[in-house]
């Protein structure tokens, strides 16, 4: 079975903000966490079962989909792409536990077959099972070096487990291979990337993310980032005037804009009171 990799509209997931969605084929911002309510559109005549079933998940109609690549791991009950996309659908249900089955299934099919490691990874990631995440990010990766977010995956799970070197270097594998690898809603065909609400830390957590882009010369992303941790009320943000990841970046105009203090926003006095 050759596996396609199509390019589909988003469904959102490089969320910095609170979601609880998931994300595969091209289709990024936190989807729906149920299935579809809404009827099925009419299936056009020349869609085969599995280009209708991908069409569902673009349009989050997760149930939908459920039922479609459920027919077809019946009817090619070896293909590990279908078991993967069958745990899509029911991730994107937060069924996780039959999403993780299928994902299971699929590995067990073909034990190289690297975006469903890393889609197990984001099961573990959600039960906050972070070392088992890690390693499955780490045997995705070991499969396949160059898709930059099995690393962004992996940096979260090490954010997660308060282990922040590793975060930060994860996270500048990320950029290296793909600049963009931040934007919301990219995403990739068969991958999913984990749910990126940030719990506990998030000052700390855009901090990061800043100093990452920072030590990759984008200064842009980093200023974004620099002023989210500052209006988070991160305390040691002016560690960055010492750090050398901002070494070459410090004297910006911008920089030191999202540097200083958070302006203190004036007191309204109601005239109208006693």
């Amino acid at each position: 079975m050759i596996r396609l990799s199509l390019a589909i509209p988003a469904v959102s997931i490089l969320l910095l903000a609170p979601s609880t969605t998931f994300h595969a084929q091209e289709y990024p911002t936190p989807p729906v966490t149920t299935a579809s309510s809404t009827a099925p559109s009419p299936r056009p005549n020349d869609l085969s079962d599995e280009e209708q079933a991908r069409l569902y998940l673009v349009r989050k109609q997760f149930r939908e989909a459920q039922d479609l690549f459920h027919k077809l791991t019946v009817e090619h009950p070896k293909s590990a792409l279908y078991w993967n996309e069958l745990g899509i659908a029911f991730h994107n249900q937060i069924e996780l536990s039959s999403a993780l089955k299928c994902y299971e299934k699929s590995v067990k099919l073909d034990s190289h077959y690297a975006d469903a490691i890393n889609n197990m990874g984001t099961i573990w990631y959600e039960r906050k099972k972070y070392p088992k995440a890690i390693r499955a990010y780490k045997r995705a990766i070991a499969i396949r070096s160059d898709f930059s977010p099995f690393y962004m995956n992996l940096g979260y799970a090490y954010f997660g487990k308060k282990e922040y070197d590793d975060s930060i270097v994860s996270f500048r594998k990320a950029l290296e291979l793909d600049p963009n690898a931040f934007d919301t809603g990219k995403s990739r065909s068969g991958t999913i990337i984990q749910d990126r609400s940030i719990r506990s830390d998030r000052g700390l957590f855009y901090f990061l993310l800043a100093k990452s882009f920072a030590s990759a010369g984008n200064i842009e992303r980093c200023v974004v980032y620099l002023r989210k941790a500052r209006d988070d009320g991160y305390k040691e943000i002016n560690s960055a005037k010492s750090d050398p990841a901002f070494a070459k970046i410090l004297s910006d105009p911008a920089v030191q804009e999202a540097l200083a203090p958070k302006p203190v926003e004036p007191t309204v006095v109601d005239s109208t009171q006693p």
